[in-house]
């Protein structure tokens, strides 16, 4: 691409600088009032996209992208534009903020849910937010509670936190399906009264869900779970006759098997017979039980594949808050087991000690992303392997605990992983940024572009570096001179990372953002 020349990018001077500021205000002027790029398609919808990406960016700009930009759904919002999504008149920005948005408040929730005259969507909208776990106003479940949409009601069975008096309310409701639902999430809430009506209730799918949770403290006989066809919610949660037990035990389902090897009242003699099943799954499944000893799970003989089963235990997750537990499972044999105890926010010191001498790596990982007492030792070891996945984009690089000094040992080391972070210094210089700059490396140019000790000269030079990933960051630099930045946001390729450019002064970005809301008008959003 063409260039000014190296003299124009050196601002060295008071009267340099001068000139400097005067030449982008005319640059600017002449972009946001009369020399606006070439509208398109593809540049609207890039710009679209930057602009939702750059920090700088006003929150009116940020309100007239709703339905506008893809990337906006994914980023941290000012609460005035969440507000103005949960308002939006266009059906999928609302369905947008529900889906994307775990940080909406108690008030945004009710909004969003109780402001939609759709039945369906106003369903879909409490389906949401049950899964969500979101903690909604009393007012607001009794609202539901009272819905003219029977799904709506069933959904709100599941909402956390429901008074007694709304689930009573839903075990009286004329439809079977919210009156199962009522039982099914809301049966410690109801009274010895209410059960008893429920147990002859007309509707079979009720009277199942009594039964389902009246046998998980009286056993389950084979007439019971016959005769209601009882699957694997029966078998893995229910209190079972020992002889049906021991059938099930015995069954060609492995799936089934798999059911019972979770179920929390299971004979030891069960357990045991399912610790040498001739299914792994069957055998996994029972090698995590809570009630096992540690000498009982590392009895069970498992083949645990690297790189799988990332979720953590939930009876481990509980105890997060027990040094002696955390203690004790971090010495476990079972690989899944320390995983989920280096979730824990906080551990003791000997535990996190522990856990980073760790065979797995797994482990190591997880005390990165989850473990405020995770050592910088260990951080650092995961870095050279790790950068960050969708739930913790920014570990173990942003981990409080990564070494910041004492990193200019890596300024030659052969690792540009290693080399990257001399930057980090805080006794690096403005030489090593230009040197980094030339690096053989992608990810160490890729670091120095960010830096904004970078020069112009090299911010401009990097435009053009072989790699794409280097190109965009460039792109992004605040030193890119005005007229350099005014045109790589005409041209398709490169508008994305420009539009992200947090230099564009707020009159330009205002300017971009009503090029992309005119370039939506035509189609006109769906409600």
């Amino acid at each position: 691409m063409k260039t000014p020349g190296d003299e124009s990018l050196r601002p060295t001077g008071p009267e340099t600088r001068e000139r400097w500021t005067a030449e982008a205000a005319v640059v600017w002027a002449s972009f946001a009032v009369g020399g606006a790029p070439l509208e398109g398609p593809e540049l609207t919808e890039a710009w679209a996209v930057g602009l939702a990406l750059n920090p700088a960016t006003p929150d009116d700009v940020l309100v007239g992208l709703l339905g506008r930009s893809a990337a906006l759904p994914w980023q941290r919002l000012p609460a005035a534009v969440v507000d103005a999504a949960v308002a939006h008149r266009d059906w999928k920005v609302r369905a947008s903020v529900a889906e994307h948005r775990w940080d909406l408040s108690p008030a945004q929730w009710t909004r969003l849910i109780l402001d939609e005259p759709d039945d369906r969507r106003r369903w879909l909208l409490t389906w949401i937010a049950a899964d969500r776990h979101a903690e909604l106003p009393g007012n607001t479940h009794r609202r539901l509670a009272a819905d003219p949409s029977a799904r709506v009601r069933a959904e709100a069975a599941r909402l956390p936190a429901v008074a007694g008096a709304v689930v009573a309310a839903l075990a009286t409701d004329p439809e079977p399906s919210v009156r199962a639902a009522a039982c099914q999430h809301g049966w410690p809430q109801l009274d010895d009264t209410a059960r008893r009506e429920l147990l002859a209730d007309p509707a079979r799918r009720v009277r199942a869900e009594v039964l389902l949770n009246l046998h998980r403290d009286q056993p389950m006989p084979r007439s019971v779970f016959e005769s209601e066809g009882f699957e694997d919610r029966a078998v893995e949660s229910c209190r079972l006759e020992r002889e049906l037990a021991e059938e099930l035990a015995r069954d060609g389902d492995q799936d089934r098997r798999r059911a019972l090897a979770r179920n929390p009242g299971l004979d030891r003699d069960l357990i045991a017979a399912l610790a040498v099943d001739q299914d792994e799954r069957v055998r996994l499944e029972v090698s995590v039980r809570a009630d096992l000893t540690e000498e009982q799970r590392a009895r069970v003989r498992i083949d645990l594949a690297p790189g799988i089963h990332r979720r953590s235990l939930d009876w481990v997750t509980e105890l997060h808050g027990d040094p002696d537990a955390m203690r004790r499972l971090a010495a476990s044999t079972h690989p899944l087991v320390r995983r989920s105890v280096a979730r824990a926010r906080h551990l003791p010191p000997d535990v996190v000690a522990l856990l980073a001498r760790d065979e797995d790596r797994v482990v190591h990982l997880f005390l990165a992303e989850s473990c405020e007492d995770a050592p910088a030792e260990l951080l650092l070891g995961v870095w050279l392997w790790w950068s960050g996945s969708l739930s913790t984009p920014d570990r173990p690089y942003s981990h409080p605990n990564f070494p910041r000094t004492g990193l200019l040992r890596y300024a030659d080391d052969a690792n540009p992983r290693l080399r990257r972070l001399a930057l980090d210094d805080p006794e690096s210089t403005a030489d090593l940024v230009e040197r980094f700059g030339r690096d053989v490396a992608e990810e160490v140019r890729h670091r120095a572009a960010t830096d904004p000790r970078l020069s112009a000269v090299s911010a401009v030079r990097l435009l053009d570096d072989p790699a794409a990933s280097v190109q965009a960051v460039a792109a992004r630099h605040p030193r890119v001179p005005a007229a350099v930045l005014a045109g790589l946001l005409r041209e398709p390729a490169t508008a994305q990372s420009a539009a992200q450019n947090p230099a564009l002064p707020v009159e330009v970005l205002r300017a971009l953002g009503r090029l992309v809301e005119r370039s939506g008008r035509g189609n006109g959003p769906g409600h």
